[in-house]
């Protein structure tokens, strides 16, 4: 990521905040979406992992450009009866990543139905990620690396196969959406407390929670299959 150093941390709760960013992960049930999270946010991971049940959300900080970025992820289940959920799921969300399962035909399949939906509840500015996920799963593939290529190639999005079983490109997929929602913030300096000198105001205490503004094209995409490290 030109221009911008990740690092992660797994808390310190007196540690300022710059920016807070609301992620959503979305797709279809038993994609791995709960595990990407739990593996980002905790470093864990469980085999007897059971299904979502409505909303929740987890955080991690990380420091992006020197700055102290609060990455807010939110997960939810993908089956159908929870899709009442979407309105105040999306809103806020400024980063999504849309998980399929490379062993599983159908989740692919369905992609486009998501990024429609997604796209429909959420800012034009939202920076979103294709995601492959338990590419750990190879001799069970059914869905070419190429396939997947192409259709974020096509739509403008970010791509990479990741596996929360080995933490292959986990990192590195929540890095990349951050750090292109930090370069559009610092470029644009979308702030909602753009104006509050140091941003020192007694409600936000310090944070700039960045807000929707106009659409912009974003930089080329970067697309790596499963064995990038």
């Amino acid at each position: 990521m030109a221009g911008a150093g990740a690092g992660g941390g797994y808390g310190d709760a007196n540690q300022r905040i710059d920016y807070v960013f609301k992620v959503v992960l979305i797709g279809d049930s038993a994609v791995g979406k709960s595990q990407i999270l739990a593996r980002f946010a905790r470093n864990e991971f469980s085999l007897d992992s059971k299904s979502t049940i409505g909303v929740e959300f987890q955080t991690r900080t990380l420091l992006i450009d020197h700055k102290t970025v609060k990455a807010q992820i939110w997960d939810t289940a993908g089956q159908e009866r929870y899709r009442a959920v979407t309105s105040a799921y999306y809103r806020g969300a400024v980063g999504a990543m849309l998980v399929y399962d490379i062993t599983k035909r159908q989740t692919f399949d369905h992609i486009p139905r998501w990024l429609e939906e997604l796209r429909n509840h959420a800012d034009k500015n939202i920076v979103i990620i294709l995601i492959g996920n338990k590419c750990d799963l190879e001799n069970q593939r059914d869905v070419p690396t190429e396939d997947a290529k192409e259709f974020a190639e096509k739509e403008g999005l970010f791509f990479l196969e990741t596996s929360a079983l080995e933490a292959t490109n986990v990192e590195t997929a929540f890095v990349t959406v951050l750090t292109e929602i930090y370069n559009i913030v610092n470029k644009k300096n979308l702030t909602a407390d753009e104006n509050q000198g140091n941003g020192n105001s007694a409600s936000l205490s310090g944070q700039k929670i960045i807000v929707p503004g106009p659409a912009q094209e974003l930089p080329a995409k970067r697309n790596m299959c499963c064995q990038a490290s």
